[in-house]
């Protein structure tokens, strides 16, 4: 019997171990650092923003290249500068309009083993290159007084639902977050409400006015004005600084 209880005593599994660990990881915290300076010296001085996102495999003449080219030229027309991942698609037509009103058009490029390469139409001085993807998402929440969301993929909707969390959790300034391209979006937010909020109960109904969705670039200036208009709230212009 003693020796049927030894056969059948668990086995303990073996740690697992790192397969190599880098001995610059200690430095890693001195490059964050830098570049949240540098990022924040630069933008510190731009004044208010709008970040637009978007998929950045949309060629020039699609429907929603040119819609955000029109987007971006309303809002620059509209005194707020324009913030952008920097890289071709979308993020190119965001500089493209907010350069031909002769806006403020800054890129915040991210450092990729392929597709990414700063576009044409970001002022020289407003060309930021990113190591890490988290002091990029600081920079896109910091300084945008709205946001901007065209269709695009996985790195869109990362940074959608970041920014939402984020608004819905009172870590940034509640600020409008408008999804252009209606047909794009619809379904989206129809799952949206009927499976995480009606099946699920995993939201607030409050939550749905996060996100208004409209094709019209005067749409989008119109609630983005009367949001900083309205005299319900004390809504200002003013950086994130909780960020």
């Amino acid at each position: 019997m003693d020796e049927q209880k030894n056969d059948q005593t668990p086995k303990i599994p073996q740690r697992k171990q790192w397969t190599k660990l880098k001995g610059e990881n200690s430095w890693t915290m001195f490059k964050v650092i830098s570049e949240f300076v540098d990022g924040f010296e630069v933008m510190n001085n731009i004044g208010p923003c709008i970040s637009i996102f978007g998929s950045a495999r949309t060629k020039p003449g699609h429907p929603y290249y040119e819609l955000a080219v029109n987007v971006a030229k309303r809002m620059t027309e509209e005194g707020y500068g324009v913030i952008t991942g920097g890289g071709p698609g979308i993020m190119e037509a965001g500089n493209k309009g907010a350069a031909m009103s002769d806006g403020v058009s800054v890129g915040l490029n991210i450092d990729l083993p392929f597709e990414q390469s700063h576009n044409p139409y970001i002022d020289p001085d407003l060309n930021l290159n990113h190591r890490y993807f988290f002091v990029r998402k600081v920079m896109f929440v910091k300084y945008a007084q709205a946001f901007v969301v065209l269709p695009g993929g996985f790195g869109t909707m990362d940074e959608l639902f970041e920014v939402l969390t984020l608004i819905q959790t009172k870590k940034i300034t509640r600020v409008p977050v408008i999804l252009v391209g209606s047909s794009y979006w619809n379904g989206l937010r129809d799952w949206i409400v009927e499976v995480m909020l009606k099946q699920e109960n995993n939201i607030h109904e409050r939550d749905l006015k996060l996100m208004p969705i409209t094709d019209d670039p005067d749409e989008v200036i119109k609630i983005i004005n009367e949001w900083f208009d309205s005299e319900d709230e004390n809504h200002t212009l003013q950086p994130n600084y909780d960020l």
